[in-house]
């Protein structure tokens, strides 16, 4: 496989958050909502009707184009894809073409260990989904195939990057990276389980001194980045097998089975011209004006990657507590709050610690209850409340078990940690002859653990540590009751 280079490209679908679908005043169904309850005769392609662009769409269209650093044109033509499914019931989708709202684009994405590498994007353009069709399998006689049309018409956009993407990892980053930036400008809620961002991989190998493309290789409607990246992990050894015995890699049209872990053929790949695309007579051509324009940038305002480089410049994070923080348009709101909470002279290490609750217990909290984004400044624990709990961790004032615990009694109650502490009794202990009292009775407690950490081994320090917080209650401060313990072994 190393004489071979990976060359992959992503097409990437993203429902728009709209309220109703693309050309009609349909709503977006839920996912769950039952089969063919959305629908009108717009949407399911009855004679005589007439599409409408919907301008919410549209809009979410130009602020995707901005966040992913695209040219967004002024003039772009929606056009007539044709192809027979029975879930497209017009026999055509509606989608842009050679003039798409957005081009040119890119979006830079992290590699392991370190280092980045920029993506550049092709197009980004708008189009409606098609419907959905369930497949009921049985003895051949009651084999059929039933269809919901309540996805026909909902809005889409679709960004087509080009093929710079060298590996499965490269794809994988690819993807969170540009989930998060959709999810942050608010474009797509991109719940994969929901059908809400879909992807299609693009895939050939070269031998590496060639510049010439290999055969392409297209695999359909991959619903998780797992399933992306091992669906690309095993194409890459399908083709390599393929072209190392002298064989020809056919251009098709792929899908991924889970269940075998292979790629298989669904048909041959079509071309452009087998679409046979031209200009939708029904829909004017789409001009963006340039105030539209500039609301949307106003709107969008500042994007995760320059918060998070922003964050680690202000406020002293590393890498791992800046991206956390973004990953979340409404979370790095709230972490913000918090530090216009802290005093002026607030350390580098008050900010850690405010970052530390809000990537530990906060998230964990978040996540477990399924907070709305917009609870976060309000419903939950407020900024004022989290950043005197991370000043008392930091003071030494309250042990890190104890400050769990604080921050649950404050989850949602509104009680102050200075009260939460004096209600439960949880003040850190620093009183020196008690910690030394305490390390005396833990080493007597723990004689092998006392002789190892006397011959070199650290992590022996650790049953000691653990037996002076036992006695404790959790109250004495772990930083003094360590070198307690190393000042009595030393004597």
């Amino acid at each position: 496989m190393n004489n071979f280079e990976t060359v992959i490209g992503l097409e990437v679908h993203a429902q728009l958050n709209t309220a109703t679908k693309m050309f009609c005043p349909c709503p977006q169904a839920d996912y769950k909502a039952g089969a063919n309850s959305a629908i009108c005769p717009v949407c399911t392609g009855q004679p005589g009707t007439l599409p409408a662009a919907n301008v919410k769409a549209v809009e979410l269209g130009v602020k995707t184009g901005l966040a992913l650093n695209c040219r967004v044109n002024e003039i772009s033509i929606f056009a007539r894809k044709n192809y027979f499914y029975p879930d497209l019931p017009k026999s055509y989708q509606v989608s842009q073409f050679d003039r798409p709202l957005c081009e040119a684009g890119s979006v830079e994405i992290d590699l392991k260990p370190s280092g980045s590498k920029t993506i550049r994007v092709a197009r980004a353009h708008l189009e409606e989904d098609a419907g959905k069709s369930l497949h009921a399998l049985g003895s051949r006689a009651l084999d059929y195939t039933l269809v919901d049309f309540n996805r026909c018409g909902v809005p889409l956009i679709e960004i087509v990057s080009e093929p710079d993407i060298s590996s499965a990892d490269e794809a994988h980053a690819y993807l969170t990276e540009l989930k998060r930036i959709l999810q942050w400008a608010g474009v797509s809620q991109c719940d994969m389980e929901k059908g809400e961002l879909r992807c299609d991989v693009n895939i050939s190998l070269k031998a590496a001194a060639v510049k010439e493309l290999g055969q392409k290789v297209e695999i359909k409607n991959l619903n998780s980045f797992k399933a992306v990246k091992d669906a690309i992990n095993s194409e890459i050894a399908r083709q390599t097998a393929m072209i190392e015995r002298g064989e020809t890699v056919a251009q098709d049209t792929r899908l991924w089975n889970e269940k075998e872990q292979k790629t298989v053929p669904m048909r041959s790949k079509e071309m452009a011209h087998d679409y046979r695309y031209f200009p939708e007579p029904d829909l004017v051509p789409l001009r963006i004006a340039a105030a539209r324009l500039e609301t949307a940038k106003n709107e969008l305002g500042e994007l995760p990657r320059a918060r998070k480089t922003r964050f680690m410049k202000d406020f002293g994070l590393n890498n791992y507590d800046a991206g956390v923080l973004t990953s979340d348009r409404c979370l790095s709101a709230y972490f913000e709050a918090c530090m216009k909470e802290a005093p002026p002279s607030a350390a580098e290490g008050e900010a850690k610690a405010v970052a530390n609750l809000i990537t530990g217990e906060f998230f964990a909290r978040a996540n477990e209850l399924k907070v709305n984004p917009e609870d976060y400044l309000s419903k939950t624990i407020s900024p004022v409340s989290l950043v005197k709990l991370a000043a008392l961790t930091s003071a030494g004032k309250l042990s890190a078990s104890a400050a769990k615990t604080v921050f649950a009694g404050s989850w949602g109650t509104g009680k102050t940690p200075e009260a939460l502490m004096g209600e439960l009794g949880l003040a850190q202990v620093s009183d020196s002859v008690q910690i030394e009292a305490w390390a005396r009775e833990a080493i007597a407690a723990n004689p092998d653990a006392a002789k190892d950490f006397k011959n070199g081994n650290e992590k022996a320090l650790g049953p000691i540590v653990g037996m002076v917080m036992k006695k404790s209650g959790g109250k004495a401060n772990p930083r003094l009751a360590n070198e307690a313990i190393k000042k009595i072994l030393a004597a």
